[in-house]
């Protein structure tokens, strides 16, 4: 099993990332932040890895980090859902994020991505609510509690109230990012993010 590389950036194009290692081009279907981290250190590539062995096919992933990685296998295990939808979930939301979500039953977060439907969604949630345990509940924000239901988390409540005025799921989302202390204080700093056209 390759677990990580360290190389040059050879390539990138719609498909991801082709780093050389050893006079070697691996093809590597990197997340974003694993995009993001190899073009600013081009000649020095560090990628975490998971190779998904097929019988027509070996394809590398590429992450950012450990926890990208082990969050790429956790959605793995969940039937149905592949390494492309996989790979699309972790390049749509932070791990931090995403972690929050399924321990929280958010699925309008997970089926905000693009091949994520509702039924998929939900299927995730209660395949690794339980998986995640104690590593995804320490990711939940401080706001709120992973069991907590939308109006006693101040995060979820916000990100509602922006998605009730017309703003899509992940434009709140980014627009929440960082923000803190109640759900009105979250709309406020929410709503200013979004006027300035990024996140908080």
């Amino acid at each position: 099993m390759i677990a990580s590389l360290t190389g040059r950036l050879v390539e990138e194009d719609a498909d991801g990332l082709v780093v050389a290692v050893g006079g070697v081009g691996l093809r590597v279907h990197a997340s974003s932040a694993a995009v993001r981290a190899a073009r600013e250190s081009p000649q020095a590539v560090e990628l975490q890895t998971h190779l998904v062995v097929r019988e027509d096919a070996l394809t590398l992933y590429g992450f950012a980090t450990q926890r990208e990685r082990w969050l790429f296998v956790a959605l793995l295990g969940v039937s149905g859902l592949g390494p492309s939808k996989s790979l699309a979930l972790l390049s749509g939301y932070p791990v931090d994020t995403l972690q929050r979500g399924i321990a929280s039953g958010d699925t309008a977060l997970l089926a905000s991505i693009s091949g994520i439907g509702k039924r998929t969604a939900e299927r995730i949630v209660v395949e690794l609510r339980d998986k995640l345990g104690a590593i995804a509940l320490e990711s939940v924000s401080a706001g709120g509690s992973a069991g907590a239901p939308a109006a006693d988390d101040p995060h979820l409540a916000a990100r509602d109230a922006l998605v009730a005025l017309g703003f899509a799921v992940p434009e709140a989302e980014a627009a929440l990012a960082g923000s803190q202390g109640t759900t009105e204080q979250r709309v406020k700093e929410g709503l200013a993010a979004l006027r300035r056209g990024g996140p908080s």
